[in-house]
């Protein structure tokens, strides 16, 4: 590991004129407003504090949603991975990412219930100076797993005792309801036929068992079960030898872990590493790995977004997702890898078929863009690749305890193919007013009302980080650092003083005085 020095400070070009512009959510055509800046180097600590102030980056341009003024507000979300757990959906890809790595194959039946990323073409969209985001799907359903398995397996108690007693065949009501909406002819529709006159039930056959009893049964079977653990742990406090005693069976769900990293047979059709490795400076991974990885994403531009051959450009590659104006730190109380900007790349028997683009901050994995090969579309590498980076921040918060968040860019709720990011639960918004964070459950309904929303439900509340000193934010002027109280006595243009204002408050009172603004 090189040896670490701190960090110079973070220089910074504030743009005063905004304009509105094209927005790539609702395609409105000057609907989108943004404050924005140039960063010509960035510490990890200020990018932190800035993206904790509603600030994003892409490439080396920084940008903050006029949130009350813009067409499609954009709040940053965070995810909380140490208390996250994978939904039903979500395990749905893993296993079938587990499947095809195993196999080399995907039945249709594995495929047709998942929304391909290329879906989210339309959202999207625009310009790249002003794009950073997820192109994950989550499937929608949220039935609990237990409970469907639970009414199916009635379902088919029941039919079978039915069929018992003369039944032709039990078609649920559901089933009725399919069939008829599918357009088949109503004669191919099965209903029970009860006994036949003077013929009842068959009294040597056992009789059926209502669902109610059964229920209450699984409970008597469930509260002997849990005594039965708390008298084998009582014995063998008692000194007697856990092997002479029945295993009781656990119900611990799988972790996420367990469900990326499930061990595959030695015969596996494929093998998929993913790899770590610096974009800027590039290492010599990257710089190994630069073309390849740019050929996936043309590719993905030009089949999933539909760009012509000649837009993305390696030179457009390199400003949107490889420069980055974040500086590469390496305290020894930090990660194996160091903080500052990467690619994770997802390697398929020797080829690249994804790459994540992402920043490793002080406190959190932040989830800047992916690009993929559209031939694996199939895979749902959206949905596959945040887990990968949940499961990533667990990893790293192993060694930097202070690192335990996964920021997954902008939620959008105005623009519904934008709402996915909620499904990763539990995960917080940022008050656009307070910079406070709030649990999303409590933001919805409010969101469900008003496109724009102030989440902190303090009236009172103000943000605590705006600029309270304006004469101790730090500018830079003829190559030399000095406070804006003393530039300020060699300036003569009154309006200078607001802009400054402006952006002291937007980035917040600790960054103004740590970041050098540049100044004419």
């Amino acid at each position: 590991m090189a040896s670490w020095s701190a960090p110079s400070p973070s220089l910074v070009e504030y743009f005063e004129d905004r304009s509105f512009f094209h927005c790539g959510y609702c395609k409105n055509k000057s609907g989108s407003l943004s404050h924005g800046m140039w960063a010509h180097s960035m510490t990890v600590q200020d990018y932190q504090d800035l993206i904790d102030r509603g600030w994003r980056r892409s490439g080396t341009y920084v940008y903050k949603p006029v949130m009350n003024q813009t067409c499609c507000p954009q709040y940053t979300i965070r995810c909380h991975p140490l208390q996250f757990q994978p939904s039903k959906s979500h395990k749905k890809v893993l296993k079938k990412m587990l499947k095809f790595l195993a196999k080399g194959e995907i039945s249709k039946d594995n495929c047709e219930d998942e929304p391909m990323d290329s879906t989210m073409e339309d959202a999207v969209a625009g310009d790249f100076a002003l794009i950073n985001k997820l192109d994950i799907k989550c499937d929608l359903k949220t039935l609990s797993s237990d409970l469907k398995g639970s009414i199916e397996s009635e379902e088919k108690k029941k039919e079978k005792s039915l069929k018992k007693e003369g039944s032709k065949e039990l078609i649920h009501p559901q089933a009725i309801e399919e069939k008829l909406g599918s357009g088949e002819p109503s004669h191919s529709i099965k209903v029970h036929i009860g006994p036949k006159p003077g013929k009842g039930a068959d009294l040597s056959k056992p009789p059926c068992r209502k669902a109610k009893e059964m229920r209450k049964e699984r409970k008597r079977l469930k509260l002997m079960q849990q005594n039965a653990a708390g008298a084998f742990e009582g014995f063998q406090a008692q000194g007697q030898p856990a092997s002479l005693l029945p295993k009781a069976k656990s119900n611990q769900p799988k972790s996420l872990e367990d469900l990326i990293f499930e061990s595959l047979p030695e015969n596996a059709s494929h093998k998929l590493e993913v790899r770590v490795v610096r974009s800027s400076p590039p290492s010599p991974q990257f710089k190994a790995t630069f073309q390849e990885s740019y050929q996936v994403y043309k590719r993905y531009q030009m089949v999933i977004h539909k760009d012509p051959p000649d837009k993305p450009t390696v030179s457009q590659f390199t400003r949107f997702l490889c420069s980055s104006p974040l500086e590469a730190e390496h305290p020894a109380n930090g990660p194996e890898c160091g903080y500052g900007s990467f690619h994770q790349q997802y390697w398929l028997d020797g080829k690249i078929i994804a790459v994540g683009v992402i920043d490793i901050l002080p406190y959190c994995v932040s989830s800047v863009y992916l690009y993929y090969d559209p031939d694996y579309s199939f895979l749902s590498l959206g949905v596959y690749s945040a887990l990968r980076e949940i499961a990533f921040t667990r990893q790293l918060h192993e060694k930097t305890s202070q690192l335990s968040y996964y920021y997954m860019g902008f939620y959008i709720h105005s623009c519904p193919k934008m709402r996915y990011k909620g499904q990763y639960r539990p995960s917080d918004l940022l008050c656009p007013e307070t910079y406070v964070w709030v649990p999303i459950e409590q933001c919805l309904p409010s969101l469900d009302n008003s496109k724009y929303c102030r989440f902190n439900q303090d009236p009172q509340a103000v943000d605590e980080g705006r600029c309270k000193d304006l004469d101790r934010v730090r500018v830079f002027h003829r190559r030399a650092a000095m406070p804006y109280g003393v530039y300020k006595n060699h300036q003569e243009d009154p309006s200078e003083e607001a802009t400054v204002l402006e952006y002291a408050n937007l980035v917040g009172q600790k960054c103004s005085e740590r970041m050098l603004l540049f100044r004419q």
